[in-house]
């Protein structure tokens, strides 16, 4: 009974004695509730920048549109860090069934797929229910048709059902080894309309072997019906090219901590994004909530212990923040205290993850508190990964924190054509930016060793 008492007094007094970090953080949550800065960043980005694949004139405008606005929100130390890669890009696409019943498929071509000649592929077609089924396949055992992968994709609130189904955008290796000349896969969404959704279909930047390409959902379903009536043959084309020597560029700037600004939380979203829609939700979202959050608590009298990074990462989606992120502040790595991606669109947040050992500290007691409004709750489960910019990061030691979304509408949009402002609900992209103000004030104020919590 000591005991319990002991644990009650001093929750209690921890609670009181961060009395004055729980007003601020509501007053942080409150505000965002109501303030237009998210709103107003993701429509300038996509009405005035659009698409931002890496290596195109868009990217270089958005690495400008991020400066210009960090600055003008009081950001400190705003620039832009360069790093080379290739990158790809695609020209005209087309599809079609020649025979048996002639019609228009929706397709969209993968990142680093290898063109097809100019007229085009035209092969039969061999259908297979899903990935597990290339796999299970002899070499050779599809010596010139076109390998179409009709696997499905569960719709989940967490976004798992996307980890079990992504694979199959990667077969083109598995496919061009059992001597397809061409490889198509159901889009990886639970869309059902016919807009296909992109993505890269090489696990590691080069060409592959045979052109790739990704169908709309309807469309495979069709291909799939049309095979159980006989033979079917497809003509495909995809023109794309490579540009070996592009540039990428990760912004960022600082709020600056009032008593450890030498420590960072780092946060951000990739600026980056593929080309068929204007990247609002993959991640002009991201971006800019994680930006208004930061910016929030910029307006404090009294700014918090640490400095807050915000980071628009230049190349998520086809790979190379991550690492130019690490290269560039390998010497002050140590100081990295604490990481967070927001990568998952703009629907509502409802948990956050901590580092592990973090969550049951007496001095963020009162994380659970603000964030109870919101509907959000404080898992007991540690982040595992906040997002792919922070992998290497998270490798060198840096610990990471995860601001949960819900992700049962997120991949009918994603690396698509509907990815769109339309698809964003102002209300949720605020109730993301008060949990992200809450979550950054508190960490950022606290005197928590987050790489050594239980020292």
């Amino acid at each position: 009974m000591r005991c319990i008492i002991a644990v009650v007094a001093l929750s209690c007094f921890s609670l009181s004695a961060l009395a004055g970090d729980l007003g601020t953080a509501a007053a942080l949550r409150d505000r965002a509730l109501g303030d237009p800065t998210a709103y107003r960043l993701l429509e300038s980005l996509t009405t005035e920048i659009g698409p931002r694949m890496v290596g195109s004139p868009a990217a270089q405008h958005a690495r400008d549109w991020g400066i210009a606005e960090l600055r003008a929100l009081g950001f400190a130390h705003v620039h832009a860090e360069a790093f080379a890669k290739p990158s790809w890009a695609r020209g005209d696409e087309s599809a079609e069934v020649t025979a048996p019943f002639p019609q228009r498929l929706w397709v969209i071509g993968l990142g680093w797929s290898a063109p097809t000649p100019p007229s085009g592929i035209e092969a039969p077609i061999v259908v297979l229910k899903s990935y597990a089924e290339l796999l299970a396949a002899r070499p050779g055992a599809f010596k010139g048709r076109i390998v179409v992968v009709d696997q499905p994709m569960t719709r989940t609130m967490d976004g798992a059902g996307y980890g079990a189904a992504v694979e199959a955008r990667y077969g083109v290796l598995e496919a061009a080894k059992r001597g397809a000349v061409a490889y198509l896969v159901r889009s990886i969404s639970t869309s059902q309309t016919r807009a296909p959704h992109t993505g890269i279909g090489m696990p590691t930047a080069g060409l592959s072997p045979i052109p790739m390409a990704a169908l709309g959902v309807p469309d495979a379903d069709l291909l799939a019906d049309m095979a159980t009536r006989g033979a079917v043959r497809v003509r495909l084309k995809l023109q794309s090219f490579v540009r070996p020597n592009s540039l990428a560029w990760n912004v960022s700037g600082d709020i600056l901590g009032s008593a450890r600004p030498d420590q960072v939380i780092v946060v951000g979203g990739h600026l980056d994004s593929w080309d068929p829609g204007t990247g609002a939700i993959d991640d002009g979202a991201g971006v800019v909530i994680t930006t208004a959050a930061a910016h929030l608590v910029g307006l404090l009298p009294r700014h918090p212990r640490r400095t807050i990074r915000v980071v628009m990462f230049g190349s998520e989606e086809t790979g190379g923040s991550s690492a130019a992120y690490l290269a560039a502040h390998k010497a002050q790595l140590g100081k990295i205290m604490l990481a967070g991606e927001s990568d998952l669109g703009s629907d509502r947040v409802y948990a956050v993850k901590l580092p592990a050992g973090v969550a049951g500290l007496p001095a963020l007691a009162p994380l659970a508190v603000v964030l109870a409004p919101l509907r959000v709750f404080v898992s007991p489960d540690p982040a595992k990964s906040s997002g792919s910019d922070l992998d290497d990061m998270e490798k060198a030691g840096v610990p990471e924190f995860a601001v949960n979304q819900d992700a049962t509408r997120y991949f009918d949009y994603h690396h698509s054509a509907d990815d769109t402002l339309a698809v964003v609900d102002p209300a949720q992209l605020n109730q993301n930016v008060a949990a992200w103000a809450a979550v950054l004030y508190l960490a950022a104020d606290s005197t928590i060793d987050f790489r050594k919590p239980g020292r």
